[in-house]
């Protein structure tokens, strides 16, 4: 169980640092058509790490339809939310909207899985969206300060929790890892169609050439995008969707602290009041807190 939890670890210091890494992306390529090709690399380099691993093999008829399913949210829908919404928003706003994965993937759970839920928890999640509007609250606007890229980065969160509840359901005979090779490969062609449909200039990837944004789009493709995604979705079925989200707040403290020094982006006292109440949020809503009280109780 440690050796997960350092690899879900490493998993959000490089999402966390992925952020910057697509908001200098999306400000040269149409966000789309880049999320189509980072995307793409990723499937196939999940793909082939199966292979060497030994765990390669075709999804039979069945387990394409669940594939499917997943893709649709967790690929499509989440990545080209977000990288519009990055487009549209600053990284550090992204990052702190991105930290109510956990939240949001509890909610989930609780609707479609039926998992009882207490008040305290209740609780947690209104701590956690009061710190999503602190948080978009950055500006001398007040409520006119909220962009349309923070709505797009939060539809963004809600449809990737969706999928991860999908994905605790997947069917113990088709390993984790080997799907979301699949559904990687699988969603980019979709995000590629959508990108030709909305008028995306495929010349523009020939950006990719320049070394700097070539090496930028490597970390944020292979790193970040097809290790992190195979390794946090085998990390859902070994430890549950809930347990894993909680890490994810590791991911929001990286990406702004990223978007802080590679994007000289300004943290302001509403980022950090939105952080503590986000992170505040996260631990009662998850049931961290019940989690040690009963502990201590034990004891």
């Amino acid at each position: 169980m440690v050796k997960i939890y350092i690899l879900l670890l490493l998993v959000m210091l490089m999402w966390g640092l992925n952020l910057s890494a697509l908001k200098v992306l999306v400000d040269a390529i149409d966000p789309m058509l880049l999320t189509s090709f980072r995307i793409m690399t990723a499937g196939v380099v999940v793909l082939i790490i199966c292979a060497v691993m030994g765990i390669f093999r075709l999804p039979r008829k069945h387990e394409w339809l669940v594939i499917f399913y997943i893709a649709i949210f967790n690929v499509v829908l989440h990545h080209s939310f977000v990288a519009i919404g990055l487009d549209l928003t600053s990284g550090i706003n992204g990052g702190l909207i991105l930290g109510m994965m956990p939240l949001v993937t509890v909610m989930m759970t609780v609707i479609i899985l039926r998992e009882r839920v207490t008040w305290l928890r209740v609780s947690g999640f209104i701590l956690g969206f009061i710190g999503v509007v602190v948080t978009t609250l950055t500006g001398a606007d007040g409520l006119a300060a909220i962009s349309l890229g923070d709505f797009i980065v939060f539809l963004g969160v809600i449809v990737q929790g969706f999928s991860f509840v999908l994905i605790s359901k997947l069917k113990p005979t088709f390993d984790p890892r080997l799907a979301t090779g699949y559904m990687l490969l699988l969603g980019s062609v979709f995000i590629f169609i959508l990108s030709q449909a909305f008028g995306s200039e495929i010349q523009e990837i020939t950006y990719l050439f320049d070394w700097k944004l070539g090496a930028v789009f490597l970390f944020s493709a292979v790193f970040a995008s097809a290790f992190g995604h195979m390794t946090y979705n085998y990390a859902i079925k070994k430890v549950g969707p809930a347990e894993a989200a909680l890490f994810i707040n590791m991911n929001t403290l990286f990406a702004i602290t990223g978007a802080s020094i590679f994007l000289n982006e300004v943290i302001t006292m509403n980022h950090i009041v939105g952080f503590i109440l986000i992170l505040s949020g996260v631990f009662i809503g998850t049931g961290a807190v019940e989690y040690m009280l009963m502990k201590r109780r034990g004891t």
